[in-house]
């Protein structure tokens, strides 16, 4: 590794004047603290943000919720209004990594963890992510896992976060600061197509920090679920994931919303799928039909078919559980 500075900011003005100029933000450090070990990261300076007041989880008067960026994963799962009100939230924060990761990783640091593969944190390797117009390794490699929705010739590597996959579901928006003043960002904008520039990622400017992740009543639910699929039982990420709520009366499909993991560079909302099934009977006819218009635009690469079959069975298999929830 190489040196870097490191300072603590008890404000969020002293962490912004710290991080405009090249610093970078430090939460928990399980994800920039191993790119910095692999010499894919290389900071000047790392601003430890974990001080600042921007933790905890509130009701929101629209009966929606407020996130704190610097909350952590485990205590974001655990939280009882994040059970009760998006249960399929806390079941992909417990989804991702070990207990001992979601104690140190905060909610902020999730959403900018890098979308990467295993040619990412390799320095041998083609990666536009590492070394944009060096070409992609992945493509003609080993790409089993990488996306099958949403790629370009210039990077096929799927977004790791279990979190953002169920706050795409529920309409997140994302809250932040700079130099300038504050903003606000839906998820579904959030994070960038990977085009033709797929180093970057995320529509935040240099130096602007998360402050906090909001829910809005709007997408709470009657019942929701994540479930992930993964190629072993110990932490690893999805090979592909669904976050899915689902709202019935008499039979009928009232609202639902479905959003994948594990198939492309950034969360992918199901909107086609959702639209397919809203007003219409909650029947297994129904669910398979979604689940084929959520992946009408899928483009599988060599060896990665068996991912647009695996999301089709999910997609059907989690929208059946729901409905028979409903039905109890």
């Amino acid at each position: 590794m190489r040196e870097f500075a490191y300072q603590r900011a008890t404000r969020v003005r002293d962490a912004l004047e710290a991080g405009h100029d090249g610093g970078r933000y430090l939460g928990g450090g399980t994800n920039l603290v191993d790119l910095m070990k692999y010499g894919v990261e290389a900071p000047a300076r790392l601003v430890d943000v974990r001080f600042l007041p921007l933790d905890g989880v509130r009701v929101t008067p629209d009966g929606g919720l407020v996130i704190g960026a610097t909350t952590t994963n485990s205590d974001a799962a655990a939280h009882p209004e994040v059970r009760r009100r998006f249960p399929a939230l806390s079941q992909a924060v417990l989804a991702g990594a070990s207990g001992q990761l979601r104690n140190m990783a905060t909610v902020g640091g999730n959403l900018l963890q890098r979308t990467r593969c295993a040619y990412f944190t390799d320095s041998a390797q083609r990666c536009n992510k590492r070394v944009p117009g060096s070409g992609c390794a992945a493509i003609a490699g080993e790409h089993h896992n990488h996306a099958v929705l949403g790629w370009s010739e210039h990077c096929v590597a799927t977004h790791p976060s279990d979190m953002a996959v169920a706050l795409a579901a529920f309409d997140a928006v994302v809250h932040h600061e700079s130099l300038e003043g504050a903003g606000e960002t839906p998820l579904s904008e959030f994070y960038l197509p990977v085009g033709d520039t797929p180093s970057r990622e995320t529509a935040l400017t240099p130096g602007a920090l998360i402050t906090s992740v909001t829910l809005p009543g709007s997408a709470v639910l009657p019942r929701s679920r994540y479930r992930k699929v993964r190629e072993r039982a110990s932490y690893a990420f999805a090979t592909v994931s669904v976050a899915a709520a689902l709202d019935l009366h008499d039979g009928l499909v009232r609202d639902t919303r479905i959003a994948l993991g594990g198939v492309a560079s950034r969360p992918w909302r199901a909107l086609a799928a959702e639209e397919a099934l809203r007003g219409g009977p909650a029947t297994a006819e129904r669910f398979l039909a979604a689940a084929d218009a959520a992946l009408a635009d899928a483009e599988p690469l060599r060896d990665n078919g068996y991912k647009v079959t695996l999301a089709r069975n999910l997609i059907t298999a989690v929208l059946t559980g729901l409905a028979e929830e409903s039905d109890r």
